[in-house]
């Protein structure tokens, strides 16, 4: 083992993890508005829109994200209307075409995640809401809401290691991130087994970072199911007594 050699792999793909950062933190962020409003829709009361987030869902979660990222990427080129619009400026970037097909791919699988957190909510609160006299939206906002993020949380927590671990495809578009990188040194040192075991460590430490933060996000977003820890020894004392 040539530790030299990983040292300076090391240092070579920790230079990109704020590219990887970046990606997924725009990515995760345009996502979950997405999330939220296509989740919305599926209950919306009008029928087109519903068909229509029906659809979104079923087309992003029914083809493979690297599709998706060469389309907009290569395809959306192709129409002289968009060469020619506003838009172009940034969808000529490769950077801005990865977070798009990111973010449009993980909007699909976490309006999901959200539609089923929403869905949990119980029916009590939302009736309870209704009799104080709150209106429909007060009721989404201040009730609907909230618990339905409390607990779509940890499956979202896992929506966001996978859009981690997927902003490697972006290396294809020619974007430096970790993988770009160590794709660039393989090609020049052909060491592919250190260079991949010290990316995958690199990816491993990001995500084992981000568990952790949803993780410490979950527990304060629940109190509830904090307090019984911390009653437990006094109503054991008390029963003694």
């Amino acid at each position: 083992m040539d530790w030299t050699f990983l040292q300076e792999t090391f240092v070579s793909l920790v230079s990109a993890v704020p590219m990887t950062l970046l990606l997924a933190a725009n990515s995760i962020a345009l996502g979950a508005i997405l999330a939220v409003g296509i989740a919305v829709a599926r209950f919306s009361a009008t029928a087109p829109l519903r068909w229509l987030a029906q659809a979104y869902v079923f087309v992003f979660r029914g083809t493979p994200l690297l599709v998706q990222i060469f389309i907009i990427y290569y395809g959306l080129s192709q129409f002289p209307a968009i060469r020619h619009s506003l838009l172009w400026p940034v969808l000529r970037e490769p950077y801005w075409c990865a977070v798009l097909a990111l973010a449009l791919n993980t909007a699909a699988y976490a309006s999901e995640i959200v539609r089923g957190g929403l869905l949990s909510v119980p029916f009590g609160q939302v009736e309870a809401a209704r009799a104080c006299g709150m209106s429909r939206f007060m009721i989404f906002r201040r009730i609907t809401l909230p618990l339905g993020v409390r607990q779509a949380l940890p499956g979202y927590g896992n929506e966001m290691i996978s859009m981690v671990k997927a902003t490697s495809l972006a290396s294809i578009i020619t974007l430096m991130e970790v993988t770009g990188v160590a794709a660039r040194i393989i090609s020049e040192s052909y060491r592919a087994i250190e260079v991949f075991v010290v990316a995958g460590a690199i990816y491993l430490t990001i995500n084992f970072l981000l568990t952790r933060l949803v993780q410490l996000v979950e527990f304060r977003l629940s109190p509830h199911l904090r307090q019984p820890v911390a009653v437990l020894p006094a109503i054991i004392e008390g029963e003694a007594h």
